[in-house]
């Protein structure tokens, strides 16, 4: 009898060790099914497939749901767009046909001449991407996007001269708009026009506000080399309205580079007190941390970036590197 009883409890653990298994199984299973059942119900409209393709987490597999719209009749202009969008990414062919259908049905669609020009310029298709822009800017001549556009094409040729003829261009139709006009006097700061620069910020403070302006005059005079009247414009900025992040963080940059380590670091701690999901603030004060020599402090400063961005490791490294 005693030899038999280990036999005994064994039989019950290995009974329960199969329930596990066959418990996980099921689960996974079921999990499986609740995934596949919307491929296989009936889809009527262009938004179930939009709606489907989105929690696909499978390229090609979303692909294959967004190419059936080219034959949907009920897919508007609309849904053709963001179809390819879904897919330019992973699919630039068939994002490129998903755009040209939705052109087909709906011709005087401006937006649809933007995706199709971002969707060449990708695919280096040079005169699919000239046409595109010309046709937009035929279709709608005041409206800024088809400039804007051709700029940030030129950008990242690292054609400068060409990006700053296209947002000047964007600027002559839309003055007033803020992102326009902010962009033009970056740009014209970045070519060293700095004056021209700032009398086109100025212009827009009846949209910005005072303290943003302030900010962005600072910008162009940090980039002439003229730290000391940055410092004060950015100081003028936050005193104007103490939340304004950037402000913040753009002061404590600027104390830094005039030699003022405890006002850096202080405005730097508020930037990031009034966004704690901004990582540059601290990674800011780190680097500073570390000109200095002040290891233990800078190393206090990495656990605290490597808590609150967990997800972000390899950045945090980057930006805060220690000895």
């Amino acid at each position: 009898m005693p030899p038999e009883a280990p036999r005994e409890r064994e039989q019950p653990r290995r009974w329960w060790n199969e329930r596990g298994i066959k418990s996980v199984l099921i689960a996974c299973s079921v999990a499986l099914l609740v995934h596949l059942i919307p491929l296989f119900l009936p889809r009527n409209t262009p938004e179930q497939d939009l709606a489907l393709a989105k929690v696909i987490p499978d390229a090609a597999q979303r692909v294959r749901v967004l190419k059936e719209l080219k034959e949907n009749p009920k897919a508007t202009g609309a849904d053709l767009r963001e179809a390819a969008e879904l897919v330019q990414e992973g699919a630039p062919l068939d994002a490129y046909e998903l755009a040209k259908e939705a052109e087909r049905r709906a011709p005087r669609e401006v937006e649809t001449q933007l995706l199709l020009a971002r969707v060449c310029h990708g695919q280096r298709m040079t005169r699919c991407e000239e046409e595109s822009l010309t046709k937009a800017v035929e279709l709608a001549p005041g409206d800024p996007r088809a400039a804007l556009l051709r700029a940030d094409f030129a950008e990242r040729d690292g054609d400068l001269a060409g990006a700053l003829k296209a947002v000047e261009e964007a600027y002559g139709k839309a003055p007033g708009e803020a992102g326009v006009g902010v962009r033009y006097g970056r740009m014209l700061s970045e070519a060293g026009r700095g004056e021209e620069a700032i009398q086109v910020l100025r212009k827009l403070e009846g949209v910005l506000g005072r303290a943003r302006v302030w900010v962005e005059e600072g910008l162009v005079r940090a980039a002439q080399g003229r730290m000391k009247e940055a410092k004060e414009l950015f100081a003028k900025a936050v005193k104007e309205e103490p939340g304004l992040v950037m402000g913040h963080y753009h002061l404590g940059m600027a104390a830094y580079r005039v030699g003022e380590v405890e006002e850096a670091e202080e405005a730097l701690r508020e930037a990031d007190r009034l966004n704690m999901s901004d990582m540059r603030p601290l990674s800011a004060l780190c680097e500073i941390q570390r000109q200095t020599g002040r290891m233990d402090d800078m190393r206090a400063t990495r656990m605290d970036l490597e808590r609150r961005f967990p997800e972000r490791m390899d950045a945090v490294r980057s930006a805060c590197r220690t000895p």
